[in-house]
C-alpha cells in the first residue's frame, strides 16, 4: 500500500465515522473544503503516525498544509526521510 492510499483511506474513513460528506481527494482540493473539522484531522494525523510510524509536523521547519496534494506530500516526505514519530 501506497503512503497516498494510506492517507485516502483514513480521509475516507474518518469522514464515515464522523458522518462527513467527503468531495473527491484531488491534489487541488483546499483541506478546508474538504467538509472535515478540526477533529476529523486531528484523528487522521493520530492515525496516520500509528499506521506509517512517522510525525510530518515533529520538524521544527514543518510547513502546513493547505491543499490535499500538499497534506500527502508531507507524508511522503516523512516515509522517504524516515521522520520517526518520537
Amino acid at each position: 500500500m501506497t503512503t497516498r492510499s494510506t492517507v485516502i483511506e483514513h480521509f475516507e474513513r474518518v469522514a464515515e465515522e464522523q458522518d462527513r460528506l467527503l468531495p473527491a481527494l484531488t491534489d487541488d482540493l483546499p483541506l478546508l473544503e474538504s467538509g472535515l473539522d478540526s477533529l476529523c484531522f486531528a484523528i487522521i494525523v493520530t492515525r496516520l503516525e500509528d499506521s506509517l510510524c512517522v510525525d510530518p509536523f515533529a520538524a521544527d521547519e514543518t510547513l502546513f498544509p493547505v491543499t490535499f496534494g500538499e497534506f500527502v506530500q508531507l507524508y511522503e516526505r516523512a516515509v522517504q526521510t524516515g521522520s520517526r514519530a518520537i
